[in-house]
């Protein structure tokens, strides 16, 4: 049985193409998921990234491009400048890292809702009730938004010292068993591949 580190942004984009075709892979081929959400602007500075707004213009306006291209191929709507982006990613996260912990719900739905919250909604994700009535809607206590802040801060801090230790530079990025990497929602047809033994 395979296990993946999944090291994603609750403010990432491509997390949110992703939608849930991780966890279909996953239960496809009995593979384990830990859900590592991370810092992604710290992680650039640690790996040489560079934030969006920071790119050359011509990243930029393909960035754009790419992103309605994958927004298409995915069926997953998504509004290119979402009122609420950048927003801090903190708050979702550490709620996130709680659910986690805690059991009982859906977890790629509550990721799944919370990015959607993002790009698809135009809701500011850093806000008490957006990340309250995610984790209602994914099945887990709202209260955890306020339960999870003291854990969820220490775990959040260790996601991302272990994402520059496993080579992570990016997100959403998939580990399987500590050694094979995937970068990006659109390599998710390898990652399934790599598990049926074929790549």
């Amino acid at each position: 049985m395979s296990h993946i580190d999944y090291y994603f942004s609750t403010i990432s984009p491509y997390t949110y193409l992703a939608g849930k075709r991780l966890e279909e892979i996953a239960a496809a081929h009995g593979a384990t998921i830990r859900y590592r959400p991370l810092d992604i602007i710290a992680l650039f500075a640690r790996t040489g990234g560079t934030p969006p707004a920071e790119r050359h213009p011509a990243r930029q306006a393909y960035r754009l491009q790419e992103l309605q291209r994958q927004s298409k191929k995915t069926g997953l709507a998504l509004t290119l400048k979402p009122a609420f982006f950048p927003t801090n990613s903190a708050p979702s996260s550490y709620a996130i890292i709680a659910a986690q912990n805690e059991g009982g719900g859906d977890l790629a739905e509550l990721v799944h809702g919370v990015t959607r919250a993002v790009w698809r909604e135009e809701k500011n994700i850093a806000e008490d009730d957006v990340i309250r009535a995610a984790l209602t809607a994914a099945g887990f206590d709202p209260s955890l938004a306020d339960r999870g802040l003291l854990s969820g801060a220490e775990e959040y801090a260790a996601n991302l010292e272990a994402a520059v230790e496993a080579g992570v530079f990016g997100a959403p990025f998939y580990v399987v068993d500590g050694v094979t990497h995937f970068w990006g929602q659109d390599r998710l047809d390898d990652l399934a591949l790599h598990l049926e033994g074929k790549l």
